[in-house]
């Protein structure tokens, strides 16, 4: 018997007990359908994370204050007012790789235009965040560092800002706000960056740091805290290939500064961008192998239910078996039919399986969750449903083509 008379017996099989081939298949399809969609669901969640730290800037570090201790009482990490517009100065002067530094302050405060007023937080920095921080303008200009010098009143306002106080789609270059009842001009309104998860990076507005530290009060740390102490700052170089010099050269120089000796902890922390990405990409690695090895049980549990089905398929078929063989058919040519039926049950439950899993992943796109279809996973989770349809269709296939003609004819 040919292949092709295999593929016409095999399918007749099915085609015979529709109803039991269709339920014996869900477990092959819902196997298939839930490792596709579950990875599509981590996918989407590592690559809006990284869309996060594009946003930031990946040849960034952030360097931060330490913790304040009173006590025996930690206060958390940047408690402690340890890091000054000095430092930034010096990070900038005498790293090498480093290329921008901005040196940043916040508070909150409440902003007015006219009869409009929303709450919002305030940063102080310098002329060199837009670069540092990757933000761009929409409109306007930034201010410059004889600005930071003069300690002008100006702003930079977020979308978000500009639509609570003056409403969407509107200029605001020459506009007048009022910062806790004091006066600054608007030269600026920033493109939309979106939230970043922990914080709304267009609902905020950007003023000189000296004006922010000496007219907002915004970088005084307290008792024997400098004046022109500084929340964070952002460092910037060339490219990712000089991260860990930039962090090590940045840690020198600020424990020198610092009088920090030998067995000393910093007073002060650098986050890296690049560490945080590597940190997300090994949870996503996790999560997606967790998932999908979650799924793939629905996958083997499919295949049993493939191999347990085709024993009582060969039971119920024993006779035939024996009449195909008295008739000339060979063990190997039942083999083949058998095990035709099995790889078809798996790979049309992996076709339509497939399809489940790819129509489940937009839909969850379309109501808002982050999903991104792997054509990777796609192949890996449908070859593995075509393994398991081969590899439980064996032995029932086998126990098949080793049936004595004669004991089968005799069969009841």
């Amino acid at each position: 018997m040919g292949l092709w008379e295999s593929l016409k017996v095999a399918f007749e099989g099915l085609a015979t007990n529709r109803l039991r081939s269709v339920l014996t298949m869900l477990g092959v399809i819902f196997g298939v359908g839930a490792v596709i969609a579950a990875v599509s669901m981590t996918q989407g969640a590592k690559a809006a994370t990284l869309e996060q730290f594009e946003r930031f800037g990946t040849n960034v570090l952030t360097v931060r204050p330490g913790q304040m201790r009173r006590g025996g009482v930690h206060w958390g990490m940047g408690s402690e007012q340890t890091l000054t517009y000095a430092d930034a100065r010096a990070i900038a002067q005498e790293c090498p790789s480093v290329v921008a530094v901005a040196p940043e302050v916040n508070t909150s405060a409440q902003i007015k235009a006219g009869n409009e007023n929303t709450n919002t937080r305030v940063i102080g920095t310098i002329e060199s965040f837009p670069q540092v921080r990757s933000f761009e303008l929409a409109e306007g200009t930034f201010f410059t560092e004889r600005d930071v010098k003069s300690r002008r009143k100006v702003a930079i306002l977020g979308p978000t800002v500009v639509e609570n106080l003056f409403g969407p789609d509107r200029s605001v270059v020459g506009q007048r706000i009022k910062v806790n009842s004091i006066t600054f001009n608007v030269i600026g309104q920033f493109t939309s960056k979106g939230d970043t998860g922990w914080r709304n990076q267009d609902d905020q507005i950007v003023v000189p740091l000296t004006t922010a530290i000496y007219r907002l009060g915004a970088g005084s740390g307290g008792p024997g805290s400098p004046r022109d102490s500084v929340r964070s700052i952002g460092v910037q170089f060339a490219d990712m290939s000089l991260a860990d010099q930039a962090k090590s050269e940045v840690e020198a120089l600020l424990r020198q500064r610092h009088r920090i000796g030998p067995a000393s902890e910093s007073d002060f922390f650098i986050m890296s961008a690049a560490d945080m990405i590597q940190g997300a990409m090994e949870a996503s690695r996790v999560m997606t192998l967790l998932f999908g090895s979650i799924a793939a049980v629905s996958l083997l549990v499919g295949g049993i239910g493939i191999m347990n089905i085709m024993l009582v398929s060969v039971t119920e078929r024993t006779r035939e078996i024996g009449l195909r063989k008295a008739m000339g058919a060979t063990p190997r040519d039942i083999l083949l039919q058998f095990l035709i039926e099995s790889t078809a049950l798996s790979l049309i439950g992996g076709i339509v399986g497939v399809l489940l899993g790819v129509g489940l992943s937009y839909a969850l796109r379309a109501i808002g969750l982050n999903t991104a279809v792997s054509l990777l996973w796609v192949v890996v989770s449908f070859s593995f449903a075509a393994f398991v349809g081969i590899f439980f269709g064996l032995l029932p296939s086998r126990k098949a083509a080793l049936l004595d003609p004669i004991e089968a004819l005799r069969y009841e």
